[in-house]
């Protein structure tokens, strides 16, 4: 049967009307407790529903990228890692080679080659005065297979040597020593006879070997390890001329353990750069890290990897009996490491720039998920307090309504008393 086949009064029927509309109220108050939210479905607010569902949407995919981003700072941290522990063992190698110069000299006799002035001064030379005798005029010029080293003229007026020109005028001894110094040739002069002058190769460069010429050779033809002295016959005359260096045994067997010692840190330097990845990408073999910071994607930042391979830091192996032998072999070596120590601390720098520019972008991207998340929240969200209050005063309205409806229905147990 019907609801519309059954006769109510006016006031029942109000008040059963009245008493549903209730019911449905603390049916939805009662939701909103349960969920926590105001707005459930799109047919309880379409707008916010799905306002906040985009909002939850672009927090998740932001949150999505954050471990991507977190991996990056790792991939950074391993680079750094690396960095570090290069830099230390470059730093053992340079003692290593700090060593290898405070060895004993690797060569018992040195080369040396002495000249005999053909001038027509007819002085002495003296230690303060090397014109006066027949050197005067005397044009040295001083050439390895690099490059000439120096063109040195003995003359009346010294001359300060110019490293762009590389020459020099020298009057005295010291002036001499001086441009020599200067120029780099590793040898010092000395008067071994009235009117004889030797160069004699220093500690630095004890391994070279001395050649004398008359006409100054091309430097592609100058054998390597080799320093030509060369001046005009009418100038001056080769004197005595020891060639070639003596090597000292027990010096070169302790510069030789160096060398493999030093050798052990460059097989160090490889596996440590190949070592220091994070998840695949390593940075110091030449890997490139691509980061997105936004859902979008037009957000990025690319850091590209270096090669911290002993080639890519410009260092190598050495060889037994061409490093370390000499100071000079031995500084070339402290040069590239030096270098290297540069290049270390300038991408460690640049490494740590793109690590801060990371975390701030991270910092960031939590950050802006909380603002989402904030924003979606006060769109959907129910006040507990309030809700809780809607429930107690529908439940206590119902009560009410009940008691009304049942007032409303004794009209009709009136009549029903007299029908008996």
């Amino acid at each position: 049967m019907s609801l519309s086949n059954i006769t109510l009064s006016s006031s029942v029927r109000q008040n059963l009307l009245s008493l549903q509309d209730t019911a449905n109220l603390l049916s939805t108050t009662q939701t909103r407790l349960a969920t926590g939210k105001k707005v459930n479905s799109a047919l309880d607010n379409p707008t916010n529903f799905f306002t906040a569902s985009g909002l939850d949407a672009r927090a998740s995919d932001i949150g999505n990228l954050l471990d991507s981003i977190g991996n990056g700072v790792q991939v950074l941290q391993a680079a750094n890692t690396g960095i570090t522990s290069l830099s230390k063992l470059v730093d053992t190698a340079k003692s290593i080679a700090n060593q290898a110069l405070q060895t004993t000299t690797g060569y018992s006799t040195k080369a040396s080659a002495a000249f005999v002035g053909a001038g027509a001064g007819a002085g002495t030379t003296t230690a303060a005065d090397i014109n006066a005798g027949t050197l005067g005029g005397a044009v040295f010029t001083f050439a390895t297979k690099s490059g000439v080293a120096a063109t040195i003229t003995v003359g009346a007026t010294a001359v300060a040597y110019n490293s762009t020109a590389k020459t020099a005028t020298v009057k005295s001894l010291d002036d001499l020593n001086q441009a020599l110094s200067a120029a780099g040739a590793n040898v010092t002069a000395s008067i071994t006879a009235t009117h004889e002058i030797t160069f004699t190769s220093t500690n630095d460069g004890a391994s070279q070997k001395i050649t004398q010429t008359a006409t100054p050779t091309a430097p592609a033809s100058i054998a390597a390890g080799t320093l030509e002295i060369s001046v005009a016959v009418g100038q001056a005359t080769t004197g005595t001329l020891v060639g070639s260096p003596i090597a000292d045994s027990v010096s070169q067997t302790a510069r030789s353990s160096l060398v493999a010692q030093y050798n052990q840190i460059i097989q160090q330097i490889t596996t440590t750069a190949q070592d220091a990845s994070f998840n695949g990408v390593n940075l110091l073999n030449g890997d490139t890290l691509k980061l997105v910071f936004n859902e979008t994607g037009k957000s990025t930042s690319t850091i590209a990897g270096v090669t911290f391979n002993p080639n890519g830091l410009g260092l190598k192996s050495l060889t037994n009996g061409t490093d370390f032998i000499d100071n000079a072999a031995t500084n070339s070596v402290l040069t590239a490491l030096n270098t290297a120590s540069t290049t270390l601390r300038s991408q460690a720098s640049a490494f740590g720039a793109n690590l801060s520019i990371v975390q701030i972008r991270q910092d960031f991207s939590k950050n802006l998920i909380n603002v989402l998340q904030t924003g979606s929240s006060n769109l959907t969200l129910a006040d507990s307090n309030e809700e809780a209050a809607n429930s107690q005063a529908l439940s206590t309205r119902q009560s009410i309504a009940v008691s009304a409806l049942a007032l409303a229905n004794q009209s009709n147990q009136s009549v029903l008393q007299l029908l008996r």
